[in-house]
């Protein structure tokens, strides 16, 4: 654990940590036997880790999607993909470098592959513009994915946004049109895609480049319509409300996988992906394998069909009748 980043929650843990530091330091210092006392911290240690990270609220998933050493795009490409050959701009404005992306190789198979990135420090973070894409990134995006149809390049996305961004130039290059535009083109793309929220999801700036034939998430990743901080300032006046708007929004896996917004959570190391990244990279990359496999195997016109009645099917909507019965919509219908 990085006593740098320590969450709030975490903090008994980190106690924990600190004895069995000392512990160590009071045995090579003074040459003393204190085996037992080390075991039985790192026990207690073992089962503290088990009892925080089973039970984490919606607010802590959030907490860790954004951990500052969490593993970003570039570090699953790294580690999952070979031969990764970025290609740049949406031929019309600029290289937006929030958004990456290019062809590279899954055990031989050639793919295409278009994730956000964020940065380490502030230097990246300008760069990348902290994760949050202007409308020639989702162009750019776009671009990708007419080139993978043509040359029949399966589509990986990897999404972690905090949302599209909001500025002055973004919206005068319309970037609600350029998200739009993806959304439309994607539902009929003619060549498998899947996406995984790898960390935050946020609202139409992840949606941008999610529509997917099958849509993963990681354990501790959230996908949302706005961040719990933004629901919260408009429903209670207050961010500090952010715990409760989390728990309102169902927002981690769980929940999204009940509600149909995706399809599977992909198992995180305990206490989180920047724990192990390696371990992290693995359980994705054989995700990835399993599910490219099967959405070669369907023909283009079935797989079309598919994503379209996936999202189709995704909420239901409810109508209270004069009886004052709730029913789902296709209930009433019929």
């Amino acid at each position: 654990m990085d006593k740098k980043y320590v969450l709030d929650f975490e903090q008994p843990l980190r106690g924990l940590i600190e004895q069995l530091e000392n512990l160590h330091q009071l045995s090579n210092e003074n040459n003393i036997d204190v085996s037992k006392e080390i075991r039985a911290i790192e026990q207690k240690i073992a089962e503290t880790k088990k009892s925080i990270y089973s039970n984490l609220s919606p607010w802590q998933r959030v907490q860790l999607a954004r951990h500052p050493k969490r593993p970003y795009a570039l570090d699953y490409i790294e580690r999952i993909f070979t031969g990764f050959q970025e290609l740049h701009g949406d031929r019309s404005y600029r290289d937006d470098r929030s958004i990456i992306g290019g062809t590279a190789f899954l055990d031989g198979q050639a793919v295409m592959i278009i994730a956000q990135q964020k940065g380490r420090n502030t230097r990246e973070n300008l760069m990348r513009n902290f994760g949050m894409p202007n409308p020639e990134g989702y162009r750019k995006a776009l671009r990708l994915m007419k080139m993978a149809e043509k040359f029949s390049l399966p589509v990986i996305t990897f999404v972690d946004t905090p949302g599209a961004y909001p500025g002055v130039g973004s919206e005068e290059r319309h970037v609600s049109e350029a998200i739009a535009l993806n959304l439309r083109e994607m539902s009929v793309l003619q060549t498998p895609v899947v996406a995984t929220i790898i960390g935050e999801g946020g609202s139409g700036g992840a949606l941008g480049i999610a529509v997917a034939d099958t849509v993963f998430i990681l354990e501790n990743a959230y996908y949302s319509v706005i961040s719990p901080e933004g629901c919260a300032a408009i429903l209670w006046k207050d961010r500090a409300n952010a715990p409760q708007a989390a728990e309102a929004l169902k927002l981690s896996g769980n929940d999204l996988v009940k509600l149909g917004a995706v399809d599977k959570i992909i198992g995180e190391p305990l206490g989180g992906a920047h724990n192990d990244t390696d371990a992290a990279a693995k359980k994705l990359g054989d995700a990835l394998r399993e599910e490219l496999a099967k959405l070669k195997a369907l023909p283009l016109d079935q797989l079309e069909k598919n994503r379209y009645e996936r999202f189709r099917h995704i909420g239901v909507m409810e109508e209270e009748l004069s009886d004052g019965k709730i029913v789902s919509i296709s209930e009433a219908a019929s």
